[in-house]
């Protein structure tokens, strides 16, 4: 990808009204089997013809085929029972019931692999696609095997890294692996969060991506982010030990938020995907905004590493706000770009 500034997506977009629920997060399929099936596809072509209208550089699948960024994932491996389910508190925020691990835990067959296939067919752009990141993983289920986060964290590292290698062999550009959990953990993240994620990109070719946020727009998570006072320094804890990974680009949230910008600085040398664009409301920017705060993160990062992107998935907002926030996003891009040349 030679274009400067290319745009990009953190993940999820809303879901087309006929296969799911709109505005709603692990939305119920509206059609099953051989419909589901066809229809799961059909919304894939239709994300990435929304995102190539809108100018997105960098694609994605906009996680058509799935109902949550990472119990889809779990739901394709063995060792897991999603009948046996307990309550557990989730990145300390909010109870959930989950499924229960009650076994070694191994992956028989590709998951996403037909679908980033079906993807790399339709468009000769770059595609990013996302996993879920170990310790998310782990963070979304009740271990009754291992005992240890530390353990089952290293075997879903195995298994993204097997799932990883085929992605990568289908044609996929970007491996993006979907770490909220490190904005919580930091200790764990530092011992052995990114290390298991170094064990999840061993030997692949492609870019790889970790994506860490404050969540989707959801009351528990908006309601936690108003309890992190003026200023928001979780990243503080953990770039120092992502700027010495192997990891080729840290994903952040920017927009709205009160990280302060200067802590980018600490990632510095890494690509960076700034989120300039607030997915927890649906007031859409402008493209002034937009390019306001690539500005205020161009003085931290340099220019052919900075990619604007979305905070977080968009998969909860209405169609119509999702595709607005995304022409704002290429709008405010062609802002930089153009100030850069000029």
């Amino acid at each position: 990808m030679n274009k400067l500034l290319p745009t990009s997506t953190a993940g999820s977009l809303p879901k087309p009204s006929w296969l799911a629920q709109p505005e709603t997060l692990w939305s119920p399929w509206k059609l099953e089997g051989e419909e589901l099936a066809s229809g799961k596809q059909d919304a894939l072509s239709l994300s990435l013809q929304e995102q190539q209208q809108a100018g997105i550089d960098i694609v994605s699948d906009g996680e058509q085929s799935r109902q949550h960024f990472v119990t889809t994932f779990i739901e394709h491996l063995d060792g897991v029972d999603f009948e046996q389910r307990e309550t557990v508190r989730i990145r300390d925020r909010y109870d959930a019931s989950v499924p229960t691990v009650k076994g070694a835990v191994s992956r028989q067959k590709p998951v996403f692999v037909e679908d980033a296939r079906f993807l790399r067919q339709q468009t000769c752009k770059p595609i990013k696609w996302a996993l879920p990141g170990p310790m998310t993983m782990i963070d979304t289920l009740y271990d009754a095997h291992y005992k240890s986060r530390e353990k089952l964290a290293w075997e879903f590292a195995k298994i993204l890294n097997q799932e990883a290698k085929e992605l990568e062999a289908a044609g996929v550009d970007i491996i993006q692996f979907d770490e909220p959990a490190f904005n919580v953990f930091f200790d764990e993240v530092n011992d052995w969060g990114i290390a298991t994620l170094e064990r999840a990109i061993e030997g692949l070719k492609c870019e790889t991506a970790v994506h860490i946020c404050y969540g989707y727009g959801i009351k528990a998570n908006t309601d936690w982010k108003k309890t992190l006072g003026s200023e928001w320094r979780q990243y503080e804890e953990i770039f120092p030990k992502l700027q010495q990974s192997n990891l080729d680009i840290i994903s952040l949230e920017c927009q709205n938020s009160r990280v302060p910008m200067e802590l980018v600085e600490l990632i510095r040398g890494k690509k960076v995907m700034v989120g300039a664009i607030d997915v927890a409301t649906h007031a859409v920017e402008t493209p002034e905004q937009v390019a306001d705060t690539l500005r205020k993160a161009l003085q931290f990062v340099d220019a052919d590493k900075l990619c604007p992107c979305t905070n977080c998935g968009m998969a909860p907002l209405p169609r119509g706000v999702a595709r607005a926030k995304l022409r704002a996003l290429s709008a405010g891009a062609e802002i930089i770009r153009r100030e850069l040349a000029g």
